[in-house]
């Protein structure tokens, strides 16, 4: 029985023999391209020289403008300076011979050589324009804002991180499909990675993103006085996953940055005033010309003190008293300063309707009890009249 023995050969990833034949094709086209071209190459030369200089110095002015302020605080040219100082040597010098070549001739090996280049270069050169743009603009918000500490210094970090990644890939994918590749199934692996990613850490995101959201659209800051459900107090930082409000009680309150944005905050910082609302009761016995007074009377207590009476006059009748509503207002938003107000013109108004004869009454009842037929019975005896001529000694 003959033997027989199969080779199986498997294909290189390679092709080698395919490779060194276009680099042969490629040297030898441009041999020829030079030998027939070399004016319009030196013309194309020097034309991209000077692209090449001339973008240098663009950069240098960008550094100057980078440079008066580091931090971005001056606003978006001194972030565009920041990004543009980022321009590569490589950008330059393929932006230069993507703009001569076709001037110079070049055979197509040569114009699809640069091309490609080109293509590469300005990718990934767009992609670091935009991270710098990005990031700058944060920081700019950020110092802005007065936002400090080493949360924001956590949370810029991971920001730069994520920016990073998100363009790099995005110009990775842009760069394989223009050299042909089908991108699709790697773009779907991405799509499923960041999905997977985002379900594992969506609490840390969440709150990156509120985070983010308090630096833009400003709702408070570091320092102000805000409002929510029942606490009251001042913003003491904003960090990466939560905000610390220390209350007007003493304590600190921590609250994620997702569920403080979920409510209705008041921001009591930027208030020119402190309203103070009252109900004054009086009896109802006061005679009418006196009531018809009375809001002027509380005018003139509320304005005595440094108020401003936003409404002074009669609320209701009430259970035990006719009721009267004051609000004024004290200037600026410290508190203690309208607490002070408060207890000066409630002693005021105290002082100033004991000069009046206006009484203040205590809740009130009277009972009143019927009798079989329907008459009252007074709550106390009746009292029957004293003759005179029953006294002794008369």
């Amino acid at each position: 029985m003959a033997n027989s023995s199969v080779t199986n050969t498997a294909a290189p990833l390679i092709d080698t023999d395919g490779l060194q034949e276009q680099t042969r094709g490629l040297a030898s086209a441009s041999t020829v391209w030079l030998h027939t071209h070399w004016l319009q190459i030196l013309i194309a030369f020097g034309v991209g020289a000077a692209i090449v200089l001339a973008l240098h110095a663009a950069r240098r002015v960008a550094g100057k403008l980078a440079a008066r302020d580091p931090q971005g605080r001056a606003g978006w040219v001194s972030i565009i300076g920041r990004a543009l100082v980022r321009t590569g040597n490589f950008f330059m010098l393929m932006l230069a011979a993507k703009l001569v070549v076709g001037y110079a001739g070049a055979p197509s090996q040569v114009d699809t050589t640069v091309n490609f280049l080109w293509t590469l270069a300005s990718v990934f050169q767009f992609a670091i324009w935009a991270r710098e743009i990005i990031l700058g603009a944060i920081e700019h918000r950020t110092q802005s804002a007065h936002y400090s500490g080493e949360a924001l210094l956590s949370a810029m970090g991971l920001i730069r991180l994520l920016v990073t990644f998100a363009l790099f890939a995005i110009a990775f994918v842009v760069v394989l499909d223009n050299l042909g590749v089908n991108v699709t199934g790697l773009v779907a692996g991405l799509g499923v990675g960041g999905i997977a990613i985002g379900l594992a850490a969506q609490g840390i995101f969440a709150d990156l993103f509120a985070a983010l959201a308090i630096i833009f659209d400003r709702p408070f800051r570091r320092g102000d006085k805000v409002s929510y459900d029942t606490t009251t107090g001042v913003i003491e930082s904003i960090g990466l996953k939560s905000t610390r409000i220390r209350s007007f009680g003493g304590e600190m309150r921590v609250i994620s940055n997702r569920q403080l944005l979920d409510k209705e905050i008041q921001n009591i910082s930027n208030r020119d005033h402190v309203r103070v609302p009252f109900t004054i009761g009086i009896a109802y016995e006061t005679p009418p010309d006196t009531l018809a007074r009375v809001p002027q009377i509380l005018t003139e207590i509320v304005e005595g003190e440094g108020g401003k009476v936003a409404r002074a006059g009669f609320e209701s009748f009430g259970a035990s008293s006719l009721d009267f509503a004051l609000q004024f207002d004290v200037p600026g938003d410290d508190w203690p300063t309208a607490h002070s107000t408060r207890d000066r013109i409630l002693v005021s108004l105290m002082r100033r309707f004991a000069a009046e004869g206006i009484v203040i009454p205590y809740p009130t009842q009277t009972t009143f009890t019927a009798a079989p037929d329907g008459s009252l019975i007074m709550p106390y005896a009746q009292v029957q009249p004293v003759s005179v001529e029953n006294q002794p000694g008369a």
